[in-house]
């Protein structure tokens, strides 16, 4: 048996059994091309910030796996650049989401969480996927960057279609990005007429006045921060609270001290973190991770579930310990590439998560565990949905 098989349906379990017999391993992309799988934390560590392992995806060999296939209006975004490109792109993005200014809009996201909270009432049952942990990431990025209210259900339906691929679809991907280029191109026109003051907007005249952007780079930049503004955002809620959930000893811990929160956030991210893998990665020459040697231009998949989850570095991995030190996670990648949004992320699971234990006393799991069923991706881990109770 291929050591990788199981991937999608049992994670951690193949990740385990990688980790001891082939933590380089050679496996299969979701379109069949090969790529080198590597799972231990110090190789997963090292690996994320080697200048020789370049995301540009021009460095790819022919005919090898590089993921999601992208017109070039959209395609010219961060997960695809290094430097020079990729320092002045970042710089221009990066001041919206310093720890100072995310900190301004908790107040926002708070108003957002009440909101949701309140329509669910004081008690009753619900989808906290559907209800409560999708809608709030979407608001709070479509509020930043000032995306009218009626595109915001059709801009989820698109992510949700491009982060797991229904297979009985095949056609739906691409459908999903030809509308998205088209409510993007049609968002940066009317902002273009009528700027508001908001993130795309300063993006805008970036781009139009400074000419520091081209103008794939323009929408190429917005789809990245909606796109993992919202993909990434609603993983780490959803996982959060359902880590809490099953593990009640640490729920009642965090109820008693709630100024625990921000640490317990960096918790919730190791423990079951947004995404199984970090964006392929391609050597720009041969390179050696762990004790293997890849070729260049071969595609690389750094498992970041894998390597926070690795025993070597975390004991006792799959237990959920708000009083373990979390630091050194990878959830949120490392080096140039660290996630640019991480500080709102961070924010917006630390409000979520307190609001919603605050608000319902009594949530609890309306569902045995197992039987939870995941996004079929290789490289999100998201629930589908999550039942509750309060």
């Amino acid at each position: 048996m291929d050591p990788a098989e199981g991937l999608i349906d049992h994670p951690y379990a193949v990740y385990d059994r990688l980790r001891d017999t082939a933590p380089v391993h050679r496996v299969a992309g979701t379109d069949g091309n090969p790529a080198w799988l590597v799972t231990r934390y110090e190789d997963v560590r090292e690996a994320l910030a080697n200048p020789l392992l370049s995301m540009d995806k021009r460095h790819a060999l022919p005919g090898s796996y590089q993921g999601l296939s992208l017109p070039p209006a959209l395609d010219a975004n961060l997960l695809n650049m290094e430097a020079p490109d990729h320092t002045r792109v970042r710089r221009l993005v990066v001041r919206a989401f310093t720890s100072r200014r995310v900190e301004q809009l908790r107040t926002p996201v708070r108003k957002t969480a009440d909101r949701l909270l309140d329509a669910l009432g004081p008690h009753g049952s619900a989808d906290l996927i559907a209800a409560y942990a999708a809608p709030l990431p979407i608001t709070v990025i479509c509020d930043l960057l000032g995306i009218p209210v009626e595109h915001r259900r059709d801009f989820r339906a698109w992510t949700d279609v491009l982060v797991a691929p229904d297979p009985t679809r095949p056609g739906a991907a691409k459908e999903a990005v030809a509308a998205m280029l088209g409510f993007l191109t049609q968002l940066l026109a009317d902002k273009r007429k009528k700027p508001a003051d908001d993130l795309l907007s300063d993006l805008i005249a970036v781009r139009d006045e400074g000419d520091r952007l081209t103008e794939d780079e323009l929408m190429s930049l917005a789809f990245l921060i909606l796109f993992a503004g919202y993909e990434n955002t609603v993983q780490l809620i959803g996982n959060a609270i359902l880590g809490l959930l099953t593990h009640p000893d640490q729920l009642a811990a965090l109820r008693a001290n709630p100024e625990r929160f921000p640490d317990a956030v960096e918790e919730f991210a190791r423990h079951e973190g947004p995404a199984l893998l970090a964006i392929r990665r391609f050597p720009v020459e041969d390179v050696t991770i762990g004790e293997v040697t890849v070729p260049a231009g071969e595609t690389v998949l750094l498992s970041l579930a894998a390597a926070n989850r690795d025993p070597a570095r975390f004991p006792d991995p799959e237990r959920l310990d708000l009083d373990r030190d979390a630091s050194g996670h990878l959830a949120l990648g490392r080096g140039i590439h660290y996630c640019v949004g991480a500080p709102l992320a961070r924010l917006e699971t630390e409000i979520a998560v307190s609001a919603l234990l605050e608000r319902l006393p009594d949530l609890a799991l309306a569902a045995d565990p197992a039987e939870l069923r995941w996004r079929p991706s290789l490289r999100a881990r998201g629930l589908l949905a999550l039942p509750v109770t309060y």
